[in-house]
C-alpha cells in the first residue's frame, strides 16, 4: 500500500455547489519529495467568500487555474507514477477533502483510483494516544498555511513522527 496525504481547499461547504480551488498531496515516504500540486478553476457560479479568503485566492484569480477535469486526469496519472502498490488515501480531515476528491474524480473521469475508502489522520493518532481530546497538530513540522501542499506535507510529518514515535505498524 501507498499512503497519499492529501489536503484540498474549497470554496465552499461541499462539492458541485461549490468547487475545490486546490489539491495538494504527497506519498508519505521519506524523503518527502513526491508531491503533487494544482490549482482548479470553479466548476460553479457559487462560492463563499469567507471560504475562499482561506485559500488566499481571489475570485479572479480561481477563474484562470486549470480545468477540473485536467488536474483530476493530472492526479490519476500521478497517482499512477508514484504507486507501486494500492494507494491509500488519508488527511487530516477526510470527511471534507475526501468528498471533494472522491466527487471530482467520479464526475470527471468516472472512477476513484483510491477506491471508495479514506483514512483520517486526526482519529488513528487519538487511537495510538488513547484519547479522544488528544491533536496531532504539534507534531508537524511544516507550518500550516492553507496551502494545500504545505499542509499534506506538514500532516505527513505528523504521520511519519507517529510511526516513529508510537511503533505504529504501517508498511510505506
Amino acid at each position: 500500500m501507498t499512503y497519499i496525504m492529501v489536503d484540498i481547499e474549497a470554496d465552499g461547504a461541499i462539492p458541485s455547489d461549490f468547487s475545490m480551488i486546490s489539491l495538494g498531496a504527497i506519498v508519505v515516504d521519506e524523503p518527502l519529495d513526491k508531491t503533487f500540486y494544482r490549482c482548479l478553476r470553479p466548476i460553479s457560479e457559487n462560492y463563499n467568500p469567507q471560504a475562499l479568503a482561506v485559500s488566499g485566492f481571489s475570485r479572479e484569480e480561481t477563474m484562470n487555474f486549470a480545468p477540473a477535469k485536467i488536474v483530476m486526469q493530472e492526479f490519476s496519472e500521478w497517482i499512477g507514477k508514484v504507486c507501486k502498490s494500492r494507494p491509500i488515501f488519508i488527511s487530516d480531515n477526510n470527511g471534507f477533502d475526501w468528498m471533494f476528491v472522491c466527487w471530482y474524480f467520479h464526475h470527471f473521469l468516472g472512477e476513484n483510483p483510491f477506491g471508495f475508502s479514506s483514512q483520517n489522520l486526526g482519529s488513528l493518532y487519538k487511537g495510538i494516544v488513547k484519547d479522544t481530546f488528544k491533536n496531532f497538530k504539534h507534531l508537524r513540522q511544516t507550518k500550516h498555511t492553507h496551502n494545500a501542499l504545505d499542509d499534506a506535507k506538514g500532516n505527513a510529518e505528523a504521520l511519519l513522527t507517529i510511526k516513529k514515535e508510537y511503533g505504529l505498524k504501517i508498511k510505506l
